[in-house]
Order: structure tokens, then sequence, then C-alpha cells
């Protein structure tokens, strides 16, 4: 600095000139308008794309391109490929030509359903059948294993050639689909008619932003959502619902259920005869559940410590205030479990000891391998979806869908449109095909910072991740802790649920089991074909890897519901006491449950 003069860089705001400040604020301004103009230009080709980078998809398809067309070994491995899989296909041809049905070279993929009908097992299906497997299997060992190829380009270039080849399958046109053949033969093709008439009601009712056909008979409150009860605390973010009491006695200790905010709470309380809620009280616990609002674009600044502060610790201020002197099994679904985690850490280091045990339903603490989700989130596609929740103020519900059914395709797109369109049947609505329709808004701020944050910088594995100025450590969780993973989950994959183990400083029990991410959690007893594997992992002993659990831990048949009610009956008081009454004091019970957040759309 010269003649003691201030550098105007390094001179508090009040100590600057007036006109120094305000060349500021006006560049500041400058600026802002400059990335608006940016989002703008984000948000209206994210409405041409569905919401998809083509940016990112260009990237990951230039990475394996270019390392592919250097990588002469590997297009020798693809050609050789290639020859043998065209010899099996002349077997399969000369076969069907005779008449004869040759033996199948390869079989659909576990979960694959479209080729497992008798009528594709004979010529010539079966050649149709096979040519698309092989053609499938040739295209899997062409975009992995290129040498040089980004990971997370590998697999998006394989998720889209999938996506392409399964628009050409041969169970999608109606000349080459046996059954819709048959269909056809039986009805004089009136099904085509049944299915066209469907395809315009599907249209008519998307167009109207009205739920599908069927779901007006799952009604919430009348039919799903009708475990008696009392909203009895309410915010902006949430109402709580108490449980009304089912038996004499309960458990002192009453369970604090925090669901995940991107689907409606009552997955946990559909019908009665699957609700895990039902079966909470029917075991003697005093259950109080969130029931979160559905944010509109006037919610866009709502974040992760909203959710934290206005969701599981108001609720566990009015859960202690009305269950006083006992503590609380803290149970968290999905998302709701990952910040019930975030929550039950900052409790640690605070010294808040009003946890008895915590449970986490499929949700995730480290998002290394967050599973084929992670497809649609990297910096590319983060500034493709920023823009288009900046343009909304929300991620809107029909986003999300499209997504997670890009996932299941052809479980959740290709087969239901052969089933509905093209043999003319209607899929038979039942209650958790209704509550998925059933869908919900995510507010900007909130759903950036949970994808940036903890998908992108994993931030609550790495210990980076600030509440109240401190960063929350899992390992001040001090609780025992009860983790369920799902088979087939395409959200929150078991292995990555696993990981709990290598951040939890206590007892952790696991259990996996059969299903997805959804028809896992809601898996009353008595249902068949269900099963489960189960162990305890002390904070004394070794810790395994993930294939060595399941390994060691015997499969069980049945629900693992009574499983973790027996875990909860150990970290509970061994005796019983009189049932709660419905709200307190400070917390009076408001409007009969479910409540009034879950009806917004």
């Amino acid at each position: 600095m010269k003649d003691g003069a201030l550098d105007a860089r390094a001179a508090p705001a009040e100590s600057r000139p007036e006109g120094a400040r305000a060349a500021d604020l006006g560049q500041e301004h400058g600026h802002e308008t400059l990335r608006a103009l940016d989002r703008m230009q984000v948000a209206a080709i994210g409405k041409l794309t569905g919401g998809l980078s083509p940016a990112a998809l260009a990237l990951a398809g230039f990475d394996w391109w270019m390392h592919l067309a250097r990588s002469p070994g590997k297009q020798i491995e693809l050609a050789a490929e290639a020859a043998r899989k065209s010899a099996h296909l002349w077997t399969q041809l000369a076969a069907s030509a005779g008449g004869q049905a040759a033996p199948a070279r390869v079989e659909p993929l576990p979960g694959d359903n479209r080729f497992r009908g008798e009528a594709w097992q004979k010529p010539p299906f079966s050649f149709w059948a096979q040519a698309f497997l092989l053609n499938q299997q040739w295209w899997h060992q062409a975009t992995h294993d290129v040498p040089g190829v980004a990971p997370h380009h590998e697999e998006v270039v394989s998720f889209v050639a999938r996506q392409m080849l399964d628009i050409f399958s041969p169970s999608n046109t109606p000349l080459t689909n046996p059954e819709v053949i048959a269909r056809a033969s039986e009805t004089g093709g009136r099904n085509f008619v049944d299915g066209l008439r469907n395809w315009i009601e599907d249209a008519r009712r998307t167009a109207a932003q009205q739920p599908p056909v069927g779901a007006e008979n799952f009604r919430v409150g009348r039919d799903v959502a009708v475990t008696p009860g009392k909203v009895v605390y309410r915010n902006h973010l949430i109402e709580l619902i108490q449980y009304a009491p089912a038996t004499g006695t309960v458990h002192a200790e009453p369970i604090l259920i925090v669901p995940a905010w991107i689907m409606k709470y009552y997955i946990l309380d559909l019908s009665p005869e699957n609700s895990l809620i039902r079966y909470l009280v029917g075991e003697g616990y005093t259950v109080f559940c969130i029931s979160w609002r559905n944010p509109t674009a006037e919610d866009r600044e709502l974040g992760m410590d909203d959710y934290r502060r206005l969701g599981v610790m108001a609720a566990l201020d009015a859960v202690g205030a009305i269950v006083p002197g006992v503590k609380i099994h803290a149970t968290g679904y999905c998302i709701g479990g990952t910040l019930l985690s975030i929550a039950a850490g900052a409790m640690g280091w605070a010294g808040d000891r009003r946890l008895a045990s915590m449970t986490l339903f499929a949700a995730q603490t480290d998002f290394t391998e967050p599973g084929e989700l992670a497809l649609f989130i990297d910096h590319s596609q983060m500034h493709m979806l920023e823009g288009t929740m900046w343009d909304r103020g929300y991620l809107s519900a029909d986003q999300m869908a499209g997504a997670f059914q890009m996932l299941r395709s052809n479980d959740l797109v290709w087969s239901r449109l052969v089933h509905d369109y093209l043999t003319g049947e209607r899929t038979p609505m039942f209650d958790l095909m209704a509550w998925n329709a059933d869908s919900t808004r995510m507010p900007y701020r909130m759903h950036t910072e949970y994808l940036r944050r903890l998908y992108l910088d994993n931030e609550l594995a790495a210990g980076r991740f600030v509440v109240d100025g401190r960063p929350v450590a899992l390992q001040n969780i001090r609780v025992p802790i009860f983790v369920v993973g799902t088979e087939r989950d395409h959200v929150a994959p078991w292995r990555s649920v696993y990981k709990i183990h290598y951040l939890a400083d206590t007892d952790v029990t696991f259990v996996l089991t059969s299903g997805g991410h959804n028809a896992g959690i809601v898996n009353e007893p008595g249902r068949p074909g269900r099963g489960y594997r189960v162990a305890t992992q002390r904070v004394a002993g070794c810790v395994l890897g993930p294939d060595q659990w399941f390994a060691a831990a015997e499969p069980k048949t049945g629900s693992w519901w009574p499983e973790w009610v027996a875990w909860l009956e150990e970290q509970s008081a061994p005796d019983r006491v009189a049932p709660p009454g419905l709200g307190a004091a400070d917390y009076p019970p408001i409007i009969d449950a479910p409540g009034s957040y879950v009806l917004r759309r």
C-alpha cells in the first residue's frame, strides 16, 4: 500500500466508499443475472431431454468410443465373440427351420421374465428370443472392460445400450410375441381395440394429472393408512401422528418412524394386513410417525438442516413430551434413515441421550457405491438437475418417476405396455402400486444439498457433513443399530447399506431380506416365498466384508418383522406400562390420522 492508503479489497464494508460498495453490489447482481441466464438455458434443455444431460451422455459415449478405437485387443475379442454368437444363431435358425427347438445358448438375466413363458421355447420365437439375448450379451461385453474408460462412463454407456436394445425386444411387437399372437387369436383382434382404449384412457389421465386407473380404490384414510391415531403436532414441514394403543399394556419406550420424504409415509401403513405400523401397535408399542408436507415452489429454500430440525428433532421433542422419562426407538426409511443417522450423529457429540436404539430400513450412510441411481448423478447431470429445479423451485414427481422407471424398464415400462396395450388387459391395481403413484416433490435447496453433499462428495462417511458448526461422526452413535437391506434394491443396494458396519462404533444387527426397496420392507408375516438372513456384529468383534457376511449368515424363511420386534424387546425395559394418552398438554390432538399433509398433491 502506498501513502497509508487502504487496499479497497481488504477494507471493511462500512469503511469503504459508498461508490465502491455500490459497484460491488452491482457486480454481484450482474454475476447472479448471468448465472440465472445459464440456469434458464439448462432448464429449457432439460424440458426437451426429460432432465437428462446431453453433455453427460456425450462425454460418456466419447470416452468409451475413443478407448475402444485404441484397443485392438478388445476389438479382436469382440469380433471373435460376435462370430461365436453368430454360429450359435445359425444353429438356432437351422433347428427352427426344421421345426425343432434347439437348446438355449444363453438364459435371461435374473429378474428378466420376458421370455419365460412356454410359448417362447418353441420356434420361431425361441430363435428371436435367443437372437435378442445373444445381442444383449454381446453389447454388455462391448461396453464393459474397455481399457481406460472411466467406471462411471462405462456404466452410463452400458445403461444407454441396454435401454436402446429393450426398445427392439421381440416381446414388444405383436408379430414376434407369441403371447400377444395367442391373445389376438382368442379375441379375434379385440385385444388391440381394448389396448388402444387403455392407451387413450392413460394418456387422458396423464394429461389431466390424474392417478392411474384403479388407484381410486385405495383412498388414503379409507382403504390405506387406516390405523387409528391422532395428529399431535404440526409445523410447516411435518405432521406427527401418534397411533392409538391396541393392547392393554405397552412397552415403555415408544417408536418414532422417520419415513422418506421422497414418498408418502403410508407405505408403512398400507392395507391393514400388510401395515408395519399396525403390526407394531399390535405388538404393544407406542408408535409415532412423521408425515412430511408435500413442498411447493414457495418451499424452494428448505434445506437438509431444515428437514433435520423441523423434522427429526421437532418430532423427538414432541415424543419426549408425550411419553416423558423414557428413551426412544428411532427408525428411518431410505433417505429418512440417512437423515436420522445425521441427526443421531449430531446428538452424540452434543450429549443428547434420548435414543434407546436406531433402526435403518434400506438407508445408505456411505455413498461410494450407491447403485444404479448414480447413473443420473455426476457433475454435468447435477448442473442440468439444478437448472431444472431452479426453474420450478422443486424436483417434480414425474421426473423422479421417470428415472426410477428407466432403472427397471423391463418391469415398470415395457411389460406394462405389452400387457395393457398389446394384450388389452389391465394390470391389476394393488395398494403398493397405488401408493407408488401418489408421489411427492423435492425442494430445490434440499435436493441439491442431498445429491451434492452425499452422493457426489460423500460428506457423511468422510466426516465432513457439518451440523451446527461441527462435523457429524457416525462413530458418536453409541446405541445399538438394526439395519435392513433388500436383495434387489436399485435405490440403496444392500452392499452399500452394509457399509454402516465400517462407520458405526456400536453393535450392528444386519438383516438381508428378499424383495426390493419397497416390497422387501413391506414384508408382513404369512406371505409365501419370503426369507432373510441376519447376524449381529458386536463392537468388540472383527467386521466381515459383505460377501463373507452373506456366506456366514444362515438363511431363514418368513418375514423379518418378528426378528426386529424381538430385537426391540431386547433394547427395551422388561416391564410393560399402561398406554400413554394421545397427545399431551403442549401437544394436544389436532385431527385424526392420517392427517392433512398426506392428502396434499
